[in-house]
């Protein structure tokens, strides 16, 4: 599932290194544009729907706390 979800994000922003940022959201890294095609690609990738109260920085600050969205999501 990591791996996915890199894959996801590197097709967004590629010159991000996603293994060891942490701060993706609060520091600016992603813009709207960039949560909003990644929260699309998320739904569309593991079949999940995550909603506007999941948008918060703790759930996209790092892929780490995006897988675990998702599984939280998925279960």
């Amino acid at each position: 599932m990591k791996e996915q979800i890199l894959d996801i994000l590197e097709g967004i922003h590629p010159e991000i290194d996603y293994e060891t940022e942490e701060s993706l959201i609060t520091d600016g890294l992603l813009d709207s544009f960039a949560i909003v095609s990644i929260i699309n690609a998320l739904n569309e990738e593991f079949g999940i729907e995550v909603t506007i109260g999941e948008l918060r920085p703790e759930n996209l600050n790092s892929v780490d706390n995006m897988v675990a969205l998702v599984e939280r999501l998925m279960d």
